[in-house]
């Protein structure tokens, strides 16, 4: 689906192509199991080069996940992806540190991508680290988005008139996505209507108006596509976002 639309977009946090050396590296599968009656476990690993390993680990929405990484090297990072993503992330290390908590956003197999930055990965360096992983609370309750959620009554905020607020990974020219972060505040009307306010940096501020399957800026130029909640938009071929539908419908 291609649409008109301004600019806005929450895009997970992953891969971009200053992070990590992805297109050289085979990928590893390890798959972490909690003992029973545990809610959490410990892994201990080594990567050297471009070796990139995704460990594993159901969970449901609602739940929350909490992710540590502990190392020694500064260009060694973990990222966190949504059940069926290879490369859009809910969260990058290489930009808000090795250490994450959040509600999840749907059931699932959650992957924990543990990475050597790319100057590193080029200069087959290594490091080993541990990674430490809990999934906590009941599956099946209301998850916010990854953004932000609006409180239970949908009820705005008093001062901003925002439903809910947050900032989200976009990237301006050939920067890769999720290179910089971007604040946002969303005001929603009926269910499939919402304008998402973005401030990336610069100075400038993006109204992004969401109606139903339509998306538009203003007079701008916009390019935006769907797959399955995320929604992908560039603004006049500059300004790339992601934005989960959570965000305009406040699931």
């Amino acid at each position: 689906m291609r649409v008109r639309i301004g600019q806005l977009v929450m895009v997970g946090v992953l891969a971009a192509a200053n992070s990590m050396a992805l297109a050289a590296a085979d990928i590893e599968t390890r798959p972490i199991h909690f003992a029973k009656g545990a809610s959490s476990a410990t892994v201990k690993g080594t990567i050297k080069g471009d070796q990139i390993v995704d460990y594993t680990v159901r969970a449901q929405a609602g739940q929350t996940m909490s992710v540590k990484l502990d190392t020694r090297h500064g260009a060694n990072y973990f990222n966190v992806l949504p059940p069926g993503s290879n490369d859009v992330g809910i969260f990058n290390g290489a930009t808000d540190g090795n250490k994450w908590s959040g509600a999840l956003p749907a059931d699932g197999e959650y992957k924990l991508r543990v990475y050597l930055m790319r100057s590193a990965a080029r200069r087959n360096e290594s490091a080993s680290y541990t990674l430490t992983v809990g999934v906590t609370g009941s599956a099946g309750a209301a998850a916010p988005s990854p953004l932000g959620q609006a409180p239970a009554s949908d009820a705005k905020d008093k001062r901003t008139g925002y439903h809910a607020t947050g900032s989200l990974p976009c990237a301006m020219g050939n920067a890769p996505m999720g290179s910089t972060q971007c604040e946002f505040g969303v005001k929603r009307g009926k269910p499939g209507d919402a304008d998402v306010y973005i401030k990336p940096a610069g100075g400038l501020e993006r109204v992004l108006s969401f109606r139903g399957n339509t998306v538009t800026s203003g007079k701008e130029k916009v390019k935006a596509s769907k797959s399955g909640d995320l929604w992908t938009i560039e603004v006049n071929d500059y300004e790339h976002y992601q934005i989960y539908e959570a965000v305009i419908s406040g699931g």
